[in-house]
């Protein structure tokens, strides 16, 4: 029989990777999506549209424990991956108090239904390398103490607790992926790396002029979504729960993103970037390095996008889109 899998956050990079891994386990996929992504399938749901036929989505939202416990109960889904969050950094600095409210009650209430109605299930949260923040140590490890920087890497640190509290305090099978930052074509314009590969296309189309940037000596682990979903599946098929840093253990600056991202449609990124101080964070996170040595030894993960890959992959997507779209 199937196993059946329950994404939270199935309309976003990770979930949709995630999504397509599955399926070729023969997993039945179901998705927990908002009402309004629904009822907009080509603006919200355009990383699932190859594979809508395949899969089971449901209206609900994390901020409501009732619809979350009718869901549970509906599906009865073998696997929780807990996707789902305001995930980006820059927004969590305008907006604390969303952020705080759906990243916080909503990983408790799925946690709490879980208890409640289908403790055999196996939950996976997803963790950030952002609840590193004002890192203790270098390169971060599974025991590197948290220090976060924005109510984001709050709202994560809150997560990890509650998942590592529901394993130990009710013998629940919940474990905690620590993921670097992790890139692809899918990617949010409002991420600094899509932001970057967009800008480079539009600009090598004559479309864009020049791409202003904040603090591009910012130095970040950089992978590919596309080996990040498949470590999650990893966790949450061996025998006891534990919690993972997923990375490359290998770190390149912003700049050297731009720069990359800029010579392979053969520009001087020196020639387009405008450094702009209004898009500083307000208390940066100057540099995360990522140590995976447990998830390779343990889990038998490895990576196969290396960082020019990654870049060349999205650069050349952008290309295909501008020139698509035009825009």
């Amino acid at each position: 029989m199937s196993k059946k899998a329950l994404i939270t956050g199935i309309t976003g990079q990770d979930g949709s990777y995630l999504t397509e891994f599955l399926l070729k386990k023969k997993y039945k996929v179901h998705g927990l999506v908002r009402r309004v992504a629904l009822e907009d399938k080509s603006h919200r749901l355009w990383r699932l549209r190859h594979v809508l036929n395949k899969i089971t989505l449901h209206p609900g939202s994390l901020e409501s424990y009732a619809s979350l416990v009718k869901l549970i109960q509906k599906i009865k889904p073998d696997e929780v991956y807990h996707l789902g969050a305001q995930s980006y950094v820059d927004y969590s600095f305008k907006d604390e108090f969303s952020t705080l409210n759906t990243n916080m009650n909503g990983t408790h209430y799925i946690l709490s239904a879980l208890k409640e109605f289908l403790p055999s299930a196996r939950f996976y949260f997803a963790g950030s390398s952002e609840m590193f923040g004002k890192v203790r140590e270098v390169p971060q490890t599974e025991k590197t103490p948290f220090y976060p920087r924005s109510v984001y890497g709050i709202s994560k640190v809150a997560g990890y607790d509650l998942t590592r509290n529901y394993r130990e305090a009710y013998n629940m099978y919940c474990c905690s992926g620590i993921l670097f930052n992790h890139e692809s074509p899918r990617r949010g314009f409002e991420f600094v790396t899509r932001k970057i590969t967009h800008a480079v296309a539009r600009i090598k189309f004559g479309i864009q002029k020049d791409l202003k940037l904040g603090n591009i000596d910012a130095k970040r682990d950089w992978g590919h979504a596309k080996d990040y979903v498949e470590a999650m599946w990893l966790m949450l098929n061996k025998k006891k729960p534990e919690d993972y840093v997923i990375s490359t253990g290998k770190q390149y600056s912003v700049r050297d993103f731009v720069k990359l991202a800029f010579s392979l449609v053969d520009l001087d990124y020196k020639k387009y970037v405008k450094i702009d101080k209004k898009l500083y964070r307000p208390s940066e996170v100057k540099s995360l390095l990522g140590d995976c040595r447990k998830a390779k030894r343990e889990l038998k993960w490895k990576q196969k996008y290396t960082f020019k890959k990654l870049v060349e992959d999205m650069v050349k997507s952008d290309l295909d889109f501008v020139k698509k779209q035009g825009y």
